[in-house]
């Protein structure tokens, strides 16, 4: 975690830029200030904590909307002036109701972090389970059912790789990605703990 006494608090006025990243998939959430007392409670409580500029007072992100930043670790850039948080978002982020403050229409999202969203998806069709829906028929199909057609996806995904079409392939390991997240999500299970255990066995 990060050493507070090595951050040059004086260069700007004892407040230090605080960029807040997703811990999981990587996009920039948001960016406020803290100041010493800010990131000492932000450590201590384990929920992004700002000082604000306009109220001049200490504001938990969340506390009135109740969409908080958990903490997972916090560092210091090499100029030691500008701290970069990991954060586990709970709800939007931005007072706009979206998921960052600087995501308009996706266009600043990584590539990779579309799993992340595509998960969000099969996360609400699974409590809301809207008519209609492909996710909402599979996921009340039951388990077996879901994990025969990871096994159906998994072969035809096998089987597109042997004939060489490059489109085909795609085409079939996204039904196959798709249908994995359906059973993770269907098992309670879901991509920050595939990663996990990926990081875990890495190296072996």
């Amino acid at each position: 975690m990060i050493d507070i006494e090595t951050i040059d608090w004086v260069k700007m006025n004892f407040l230090v830029p605080a960029i807040v990243q997703d811990g999981f998939d990587g996009r920039v959430l948001m960016q406020a200030f803290m100041n010493r007392e800010a990131l000492e409670w932000t450590l201590s409580s384990g929920r992004v904590t700002f000082w604000s500029r306009s109220r001049q007072e200490l504001w938990t992100k969340g506390e009135t909307s109740g969409n908080f930043l958990e903490l997972i670790a916090a560092d210091v850039d090499c100029d030691r002036d500008c701290v970069l948080v990991r954060a586990t978002p709970v709800g939007p982020v931005c007072h706009r109701g979206t998921d960052t403050c600087f995501d308009r229409q996706g266009r600043v999202q990584p590539d990779l972090a579309f799993l992340s969203e595509l998960e969000s998806v099969i996360r609400q069709r699974d409590v809301q389970r809207p008519e209609g829906s492909y996710t909402t028929r599979l996921l009340e199909s039951g388990v077996k059912r879901i994990a025969q057609k990871v096994g159906e996806e998994g072969v035809e995904t096998a089987l597109a790789a042997t004939t060489g079409d490059r489109d085909e392939l795609l085409n079939e390991s996204a039904d196959l990605v798709f249908h994995l997240l359906v059973l993770l999500r269907s098992r309670e299970l879901d991509l920050a703990a595939l990663v996990s255990t990926l990081k875990a066995r890495h190296g072996d």
